[in-house]
Order: structure tokens, then sequence, then C-alpha cells
């Protein structure tokens, strides 16, 4: 179910050096956090907003190659190639590419490290997840092609729309010499490369991870595909209303872009450079439905058993966790299956739950990242983010619904959920920061 190893027992690595785990020393200390997304791009600036109700979605613009193919959209600000590789180099590099460096970029910057002089580029790592990589860019290209045929393909198509170039971009404009993947289990891929983060510093294989996700899905053709499957929401005047986790009224998701990036710092390490914790990853857990291509088990079997998993692993009882930010995308199905597993594992007076999908938008590959990064924010605020637009909670979606305003709660663990097609499911626990000196987040820096 899982690739991690049973708790209780030491991790095994190629380095000597690696640390054993033990009780109250996690693997792994949250140390910066870089974001791209549509309310906001400093992490404060974002929690901020999420913790206020302040929903990121929009009407695009009509100068927008997607105009009229959505109603609705999680619009993240505009990333200059500019600003984040060397114009040279800006041509033909997908916008999933760009909002991934620009995240990483700021991620690294709040953590105040840099590679070679605060750590050791070959213990440093980096992991980066996408749903579609650069579909944009092979769309427009195909067109090129058809339109002049093979003279009309640019030559820099592939450097610039493969899966892993966000991961290889990053590494080369950082000097990252360690371990490098790209993640693309669809909507769990954000999560699971930040779990991918905490496996590597717990074998031993790397101080520090440079982990997350980035998407850049709002196009014609990803929004036509998602419409004819029936899967957007729809029908509504007002933009902001259209994304509504777990309300009766929510009739699909809404398509968000953007990016996501943690810097993950073995606490040891974080404490050697005097580097402050937001939060800490203390555990993670998988599973796979087999069961449908996109629907999940109604049960939400398998969705239990990611959120057992994670538990087991972090070394926390059900009651131990105090807010749950949901997968929540405002699916039908998704919800009610969800909200099932979450009964399963926490019983009828589970954790507090929230969905900032409602405010954010879905933001597939980059999704499950950007919400590892806001329960981060929430451990180290001890503030839980409500869901937007949920006015009229489901029956079928009982629980501790977060809603019309945040609350203030020290937290001891809280969880973040991501769920997939194909069955994918992650779940991570994150527990206030071990490091000497905790992050202060304070509202609006």
């Amino acid at each position: 179910m899982t690739g991690h190893q049973a708790p209780g027992h030491p991790p095994t690595g190629r380095h000597e050096s690696a640390p054993a785990r033990t009780p109250g020393r996690p693997g792994a200390v949250v140390t910066g956090i870089g974001l791209v997304t549509p309310v906001g791009r400093k992490p404060a600036e974002v929690f901020d907003a999420l913790a206020a109700g302040r929903s990121g979605i929009r009407a695009l613009p009509e100068d927008h190659a997607a105009h009229g193919w959505l109603t609705a959209a999680g619009i993240a600000p505009p990333v200059d190639g500019r600003e984040v590789l060397p114009p040279t180099e800006t041509r033909c590099v997908d916008r999933f590419v760009l909002l991934a460096l620009a995240a990483a970029d700021d991620a690294l910057a709040d953590a105040d490290l840099v590679v070679g002089r605060d750590a050791d580029p070959h213990r440093t790592a980096v992991v980066l997840a996408t749903g579609g990589g650069g579909l944009e860019t092979f769309e427009q290209q195909s067109h090129r092609r058809l339109e002049r045929g093979r003279p009309g393909v640019s030559p820099y198509l592939l450097p610039g729309m493969l899966s892993n170039m966000a991961t290889a971009r990053i590494a080369i404009k950082h000097g990252i010499r360690g371990f490098s993947s790209a993640i693309v289990t669809a909507c769990a891929a954000g999560a699971q490369a930040v779990a991918e983060g905490l496996r590597l510093i717990r074998a031993g294989d790397a101080d520090v991870v440079v982990c997350g996700g980035s998407e850049s899905s709002l196009h014609p053709t990803i929004a036509a595909a998602f419409t004819n499957a029936r899967a957007l929401s729809s029908g509504w005047e007002d933009p902001e209303q259209a994304s509504r986790p777990f309300d009766a009224r929510r009739n699909g998701f809404v398509l968000g872009e953007g990016s996501a990036v943690l810097v993950l710092e073995r606490a040891e390490h974080a404490d050697a450079r005097g580097a402050a914790g937001y939060a800490d990853l203390t555990g993670w857990g998988a599973s796979t439905d087999a069961h449908h291509p996109t629907m999940p088990r109604p049960d939400g079997a398998g969705a239990a058993d990611a959120m057992r998993a994670a538990l087991a692993d972090a070394g926390l009882a059900p009651a131990d966790i105090g807010y749950v930010n949901a997968h929540g995308t405002g699916t039908r199905l998704g919800d009610v299956a969800e909200t099932a597993a979450l009964r399963a594992v926490f019983g009828e007076h589970g954790p507090a739950v929230s969905s900032t999908k409602g405010a954010t938008g879905h933001l597939l590959g980059a999704a499950g990242a950007l919400e590892a990064a806001v329960t981060a924010l929430a451990v180290a605020r001890g503030t839980l983010p409500p869901t937007v637009n949920l006015t009229d909670p489901d029956p079928a979606c009982a629980l501790d619904h977060v809603r019309g305003a945040a609350r203030s709660a020290p937290l001891r663990a809280a969880l973040s959920n991501a769920f997939a097609f194909g069955g994918h499911n992650l779940s991570l626990v994150f527990g206030p920061a071990s490091t000497r000196s905790a992050r202060q987040v304070l509202s609006g820096r």
C-alpha cells in the first residue's frame, strides 16, 4: 500500500551518516515555500486570502486563448520568462516550466538557502510534478506543423514541453546535482513529489529537497475535454460562485493553474545553518483504488487506506489530527467518496475539514503541492482556512466543515489529501516545526 518503512523501524540508506528517526525528530522540515497561485504569490499573502475566504476564480479575459471555452478559472499571475531565464533560453519553454522556476526561486529565497553555499549540491535533490506537462506548447507546435509542414516545428519543442523539464531547469539554474525526478500521477502528483522529498531525506540520500508541482492547463483543448466529460462547474453567472466543494449545489470543478514548491530539509541540517521551519512533514501514505480510470471507489476505501498509512507512518492516532485539507474538488462523486473515507478513518466526530479549491480552483498536478504548503502554513499559524462557497452543505458530505470564517486552532497535526484519475491516492501529515526556531507566519508578510 505504501513504499515507506513501517513506523518504528530506522530507515535504511546508502549513506552511513543517514540520521535515524527518533520520537519527536521527524524526517523533514519545511523551511521554504514558493507559490504562484490564483490568490497570490507570497506565502502569507496566499494564506491571508484563503483565511479570509477571498476567491481567485475569475472570468477569462477576452484575449485569453481559452476565452469562451471556460466560464470560470483560477488564473495565476503572469510570469515573464525573463524573470526566471536568460532571454536567449525562453524560446518555446512551456508556461508550466516558467511557473515552476518562479516558485522554486521564491522557495529557495524564502528558505534563505543557496545551493553550494548552504547545502552540498550533491546532497540536494529536486522532484517536480505535473499533470499534463507542456501540452500547450505541444498543441501550438502541432498547429505549426499542420500549417507549414516539418520546417514549421521548433527544434526547441522537446526541451520546452517534456514533463521533466521543470525539474531539469530548476536543477540547472540552482546547481542541484543530487537526485532528480518528475512525478506525473495526475492530480496526486504534487503531493507525491512532496512525499518523495521526505523519502529521500529519511533514506539519507539528501539533506535538502526542492519539491512540488506546476501546471498550466488553461487552454482550449483541455477545457473542451473536461467540458465534454461534464466535469467542469457550469451555469454560474458570477465566476466566484462556481467552485463549491461539498456544497449541495456543486456541479463540477473549476480549472486552475499555478505552481507550489516546498524546500524540505533534514532538521539537523536546518538547525546547523540557523534556519527556521514552518512545519514538519512527519508522514505520508499512498494507495491505489484499482477501480476505474476516472471515478473513485464510491466507499472511499482507497482514500481511507492512504490516510491510515500516513497516520501510521507519522506514529499518530486519528484523534491526533486537528485539521484535514481535503482534496474536495466539487464533483458529485468525488466529494461524497472522500467524505466516506474521512468518516471511515476518523469516525462521525472527526477533525475540522476544508477544501481550499473553493478559492483557487483545481490546479491538477500542482494541487497537492499547493495544498501541502497551505497545510504547513495552517500548522504554523494555528489557523484553519474555510471552504469558499460552502453555504449549503450536502447531507451526503456531513463533516465538521470550516465554512464562513477561518478558525483559530493550535494544531498538533494536520493532514492533506490528494486523489487522482487512475486511482492514485496520497496523504501527507504535518506537525509543528521541530527546528530550534519556528517560522513566524505573520499576516501580510
